[in-house]
């Protein structure tokens, strides 16, 4: 017998034998790796964190979205300045398709700014501006990410370097070529995108070909090909920017839903700002024109219709506190007949929280509502001396001087605001309410003053009761009192 093999089953059949911490014996199943590890907690957290590389990469990709979004806020705000570069029309066009663009840069006079077609607006460029352009498109292709702008940069740059070759006199398009460019132009300008992609591809076949071919004539077609494809893309996008403004126009509603949403003056509703009331406040769209106003040209009604449009804020009345203005005989009056600007005009109103008000009322039981600024534009299009912008002037009744109050308790001083221009315009003047106006530049304060395209624009708020400027000025009054 032997031995050894008697010890071994011996030992194999024994529990003894085994040590309890290692694996049990099955004879039936096989023995297998242990499985992978699962994931730790500290492995998926590494998972979550960007590398270094990757970092850089995306810090790098923001910079470039703040630094584009900042040229295009900045282009915007020299469009509606009227100090503009040629750059900064072509990138205000972008802002009615770009979807990138942050609606609280928009300004609520960018409908009625006039869009710029780009290939009329190269082709009057010169040289110099030319070349400015190309580097002025160079940094916005660098930074643009949206494929539509993309398409609208590339094919303006494709546009500039056409005109610049055209302009430059050291520049030349080559041996008999010049000579058959017109009849070139001719043969492209009737085509459309999709042909002109078509009748590329058969130029660039014919180049590669083996056939003996004018290789110069195939090669300034294909050129001009490209140029009139950029053309081509470009009035694609103008079509689309153009129709997306008139959809925004047409959401503005029709004038007369504008100004039927109104049926009283400022004087009805603060009993300082003026002397009309709802009974005669003009009905219709044309509220606040008076009749000598019916002879005037066209181009006036256009710019009220266009005001008129933009209908008003649930904030907003329209103002019509129009006061008699004694109007000295101008020295022009034999050259041109006087008439009154037209205007279109607005009251902003809303609560004022002060602490009586505080006391007295809460949110759910308002405050009766008072004039918080006003919003005039005063239309000029027919201005004889247009270098010379209209004025304003405040004037104030009785010898009372601007911080002083004669008014009696619970109601407020009011002044004339007198708006004088030129020939052939007489002045007009509105009564309105006399408070410390506020200079702030920032969109939700929105003072304005400006004349542009004809219109003068007038546009301010009172300073808000319980600002830090108030409670500073009471501070040193009770301080020296």
């Amino acid at each position: 017998m032997d031995y050894n093999r008697r010890a071994k089953d011996s030992a194999r059949a024994s529990p003894g034998a085994r040590d309890i911490a290692s694996p049990r014996y099955d004879p039936h199943n096989r023995i297998s790796k242990p499985s992978r590890p699962s994931e730790t907690k500290a492995t998926s957290n590494r998972a979550k964190y960007l590398t270094q590389d990757e970092q850089s990469r995306q810090f790098v990709a923001d910079e470039d979205k703040f630094v584009l979004k900042q040229a295009k806020k900045k282009a915007d705000i020299r469009v509606r300045e009227g100090r503009a570069k040629p750059i900064d029309f072509l990138a205000f066009n972008l802002r009615y398709v770009d979807s990138d663009r942050d609606v609280f840069d928009e300004s609520e006079t960018d409908l009625t700014i006039e869009l710029s077609d780009p290939t009329k607006l190269i082709s009057e460029l010169s040289l110099d501006q030319l070349k400015e352009l190309g580097s002025d498109i160079d940094s916005y292709l660098v930074l643009e990410t949206d494929s539509m702008n993309l398409r609208y940069w590339k094919a303006l740059h494709a546009l500039c370097k056409d005109r610049k070759a055209k302009l430059d006199p050291r520049g030349h398009e080559g041996r008999v070529v010049s000579s058959v460019s017109d009849d070139i132009d001719r043969i492209l300008a009737p085509k459309s995108y999709t042909q002109l992609e078509a009748l590329e591809k058969q130029i660039k076949a014919k180049l590669r070909s083996d056939e003996d071919i004018d290789a110069d004539y195939w090669e300034q077609l294909l050129s001009s090909l490209l140029v009139w494809k950029a053309k081509a893309n470009i009035q694609e996008i103008y079509k689309q920017i153009a129709s997306r403004r008139d959809e925004e126009l047409a959401k503005q509603g029709p004038v007369a839903g504008g100004a039927s949403k109104q049926q009283a003056s400022v004087g009805q509703s603060s009993g300082a700002a003026g002397k009309t009331s709802s009974m005669d406040t003009p009905a219709g769209p044309r509220a606040g024109l008076s009749d000598a106003d019916n002879d005037a040209s066209q181009e006036p009604s256009a710019m009220y219709d266009r005001e008129a449009a933009r209908g008003i804020s649930e904030n907003e009345e329209i103002f019509t506190a129009e006061e008699e203005c004694v109007n000295h005989k101008p020295q022009w009056v034999d050259k041109w007949k006087p008439r009154k600007p037209k205007y279109f005009n607005r009251v902003q109103m809303g609560y004022e929280w002060n602490k009586y008000n505080q006391t007295h009322y809460d949110h759910d039981n308002p405050p009766p509502k008072v004039v918080q600024g006003y919003k005039f534009n005063i239309f000029y299009p027919e201005l004889v001396d247009k270098t010379k912008a209209p004025t304003y002037k405040i004037f104030r009744e009785h010898g009372r001087k601007r911080g002083e109050s004669f008014a009696a308790a619970g109601e407020e001083d009011t002044c004339l605001i007198r708006f004088m221009a030129g020939a052939p315009y007489e002045d007009i003047a509105f009564r309105i309410v006399d408070r410390e106006w506020d200079y702030s530049a920032k969109r939700e304060r929105g003072f304005r003053s400006s004349f542009d395209k004809g219109i003068l624009q007038l546009h301010f708020q009172f300073k808000k009761v319980g600002s830090k400027a108030t409670a500073r000025r009471d501070n040193i009054v009770s301080h020296f009192n």
